[in-house]
């Protein structure tokens, strides 16, 4: 059974949805148009089931691995190996790389997650992992984290100029897509992601740093939520609201019940 509480209508999706999803909504223009810019040729990942614990019976033993998507002919050939597996989460590889898959760059990104804010009514992240509620978040924490990435959009600003927003699903994600930024030491974003934290933001430094170096991949499904990952321009995001928007709610929520 599900553990994580959410607000309402936001709940896993089924595999059944999942599959409906990305056989008929998944927007494969709108993919290529995000990515049409990165140099190479993108890896993509899935994790099935390691969260939400719903997985095709054949991938039981994998439910919970990182599955990386490197040999594939187009993006349709893509979807159709994410359509094989029926997964949670679908991600993308922000690494850049050269000959022989070596690697010579990694887009820089910003990861802003509701759990992280420390909550009036629900408390720190700490306090929520010892209910074993560390996914759990409410609409205040939404709209809390909500104001977080505007301002740290703002923040970022005066250091890059090429910045998209992108609604995770749960949280937001900023993508630098500044030339130089690719090129940046794992010294020089040590030392960004702090100096972020140090101006009040409640970012996951793992992907900052690049550690962990898969991200949300926009237009996919968000299995856990059932909310579609949707890239945001800045002067959109204060009146943007992921419990009622359509833009990032799937056809198999609209117009029927959302209780799982």
């Amino acid at each position: 059974m599900f553990q994580y509480q959410m607000p309402e209508g936001m709940r896993p999706a089924t595999l059944e949805e999942r599959r409906k999803f990305y056989a008929e909504e998944f927007q494969l223009t709108k993919v290529a148009l995000w990515l049409h810019k990165r140099r190479g040729k993108t890896k993509f990942a899935v994790i099935i089931g390691r969260h939400t614990k719903i997985f095709p019976e054949e991938y039981k033993d994998d439910a919970e691995t990182t599955i990386i998507i490197d040999e594939y002919k187009d993006l349709a050939d893509a979807r159709r190996q994410i359509l094989e597996f029926l997964p949670e989460a679908a991600y993308y590889d922000r690494n850049v790389y050269g000959e022989k898959d070596h690697k010579i760059g990694q887009e820089l990104a910003f990861d802003l997650d509701p759990e992280n804010i420390s909550c009036p009514i629900h408390g720190t992240l700490a306090d929520k992992m010892k209910r074993h509620q560390g996914l759990s978040f409410c609409p205040i924490e939404l709209d809390m984290v909500k104001d977080q990435a505007v301002r740290l959009f703002e923040f970022l600003e005066k250091q890059f100029s090429k910045l998209r927003m992108v609604y995770s699903g749960r949280g937001f994600h900023l993508h630098i897509l500044d030339e130089e930024a690719y090129s940046l030491t794992t010294k020089k974003r040590t030392l960004i992601a702090a100096e972020v934290k140090a101006n009040g933001f409640e970012i996951d430094e793992w992907v900052t740093t690049g550690e962990m170096r898969l991200i949300r991949l926009p237009y996919s499904l968000h299995g856990m939520v059932s909310r579609i990952a949707l890239p945001l321009e800045k002067g959109e995001i204060e009146k943007f609201n992921p419990i009622v928007d359509e833009r990032c709610i799937p056809a198999f929520v609209k117009g029927k019940p959302t209780s799982s």
